[in-house]
């Protein structure tokens, strides 16, 4: 519990430092060396997928008070001007009179407030949805960026390990190799031992060189996972006693609850999104009410430079209502449309509680599975090493072969690996088992 309290602390301490620092784009103030909490809270910050979706929150929650700027004021202004080429004529008794002038114009100021709107109220109901749907849609990302990110650093510390143990029979594959050369030497064994040998050490040497080229690619990966510039140079720590003594344990009686699934909450949000918009068309037969006032002086003269001298002003104040009478069964079909909508919608929150279940059976049975597997080779591990051991001193004695410590060693190295892939298969059980529970924190 300790250990828990010190590791959320510590998350929380780097995050404020990569606000503070990070902020600064600069690959200088980046530090050389991520732990795992540092990996995560810098992927956090700095994960395109997450900074994307950070910024669609930010989108979202201006067309949100675009939508609840429609209950303000509006206020607008319209100046027009016309010069009056072939003015109208009209007939007074036997007379053919020229109304008008030769130049007009008119500046209409005015301002409109809406009273009631369908669409207005829609928008002001759907606002802390939109801002819920937004946020939902970061935690998930977040959440998967937490994902990755974790099993991204174990592949590398997965590689770290068989880079140490190709390195440690790399050394004992070279004395064998000198010592089966010797014994040849001495007429005491013939040239195959020591060709034995000198295969041996060749292939391991290959295989580290491959899984050293490997990491390249892996350190590559993790910093695209963070968000980390490709030219900066970074090393990760990690302490395997922690990691196998608080890493893999976890609680496997615990139940699925859908709702504390993120992908069920974004259906739960939706829903209530598709439930206002139905609402929205049944009660579109209510009439839109706005208040006015405006001010509209007019210019008119003949002469184009005396055109502003005088104004002849309008002004009026008003309320207009906007009612839809018949709009050819248009309303009732978006209604039945939108209810289809919710309908649909339920079938996929139904789908989903089935599909959450199946992936944390699955999740549950990997781990369980996985773990077990670690148990077995750690100490098949443990034997594999004795073997090797006994065999070498058999062999040092005369009394086994050289194949039968070649075997032994291969068996041994194999072991080993297997015992490492297995831990990495754990951790990377573990976080799918998190993950189906719906327990990732992300804070």
């Amino acid at each position: 519990m300790k250990m828990a309290k010190y590791r959320v602390l510590s998350i929380l301490m780097w995050s404020l430092l990569t606000i503070q620092v990070y902020g600064q784009n600069s690959s200088d103030t980046i530090p050389g060396t991520f732990t795992l909490e540092q990996c995560i809270a810098y992927a956090l910050q700095n994960t395109p997928s997450v900074r994307q979706a950070q910024l669609d929150e930010s989108i979202a929650e201006r067309d949100v008070r675009i939508g609840l700027s429609s209950w303000l004021p509006q206020i607008s202004a319209q100046y027009a001007a016309a010069h009056n080429i072939r003015r109208q004529s009209t007939v007074f008794g036997d007379q053919v009179i020229t109304v008008g002038t030769k130049y007009t114009s008119n500046i209409l100021m005015q301002a409109n407030q809406t009273l009631y709107s369908n669409d207005v109220l829609l928008a002001s109901r759907a606002a802390k949805y939109s801002r819920l749907q937004a946020e939902q849609n970061t935690t998930s990302f977040k959440i998967e960026a937490v994902v990755e990110t974790s099993k991204a650093f174990y592949d590398i510390l997965f590689t770290k390990e068989q880079l140490r143990i190709l390195d440690e029979n790399i050394v004992r594959q070279e004395k064998q190799y000198k010592d089966a050369f010797n014994r040849y030497q001495a007429g005491l064994t013939d040239k195959t031992d020591y060709q034995r040998a000198s295969i041996s050490l060749a292939n391991t040497k290959s295989s580290k060189k491959r899984t050293l080229e490997s990491t390249h690619a892996k350190l590559a990966y993790i910093k695209q996972l963070m968000g980390l510039p490709p030219e900066k140079d970074v090393t990760l720590s990690y302490d395997s006693a922690t990691l196998m003594n608080e890493g893999l344990l976890i609680d496997t009686t615990q139940t699925p609850s859908y709702v504390s699934r993120v992908e069920y909450k974004q259906l739960q949000t939706q829903m209530q999104l598709l439930h206002l918009n139905t609402n929205y068309y049944k009660i579109g037969f209510l009439p839109t009410l706005s208040a006015y006032i405006n001010y509209n002086p007019l210019f008119f003269n003949n002469s184009l430079s005396e055109l502003y001298n005088k104004a002849y002003p309008t002004s009026a104040v008003g309320v207009q209502a906007t009612i839809p009478i018949f709009t050819g069964t248009k309303r009732i079909q978006n209604v039945k449309r939108a209810q289809l909508r919710e309908e649909r919608l339920q079938v996929q929150m139904e789908d989903t509680q089935r599909a959450i279940y199946t992936e944390y059976q699955t999740a549950l049975a990997n781990y369980k599975s996985d773990y077990n597997e670690w148990q077995v080779l750690r100490q098949n591990a443990v034997i594999a090493e004795e073997v090797y051991n006994t065999i070498k001193l058999q062999y040092d004695e005369g009394i086994k072969a050289y194949v039968d410590l070649i075997v032994a060693e291969t068996d041994l190295q194999t072991a080993q690996l297997n015992y490492y892939n297995a831990l990495f298969q754990v951790l990377s059980s573990k976080l799918d088992y998190e993950k189906a529970l719906g327990i990732i924190n992300v804070n």
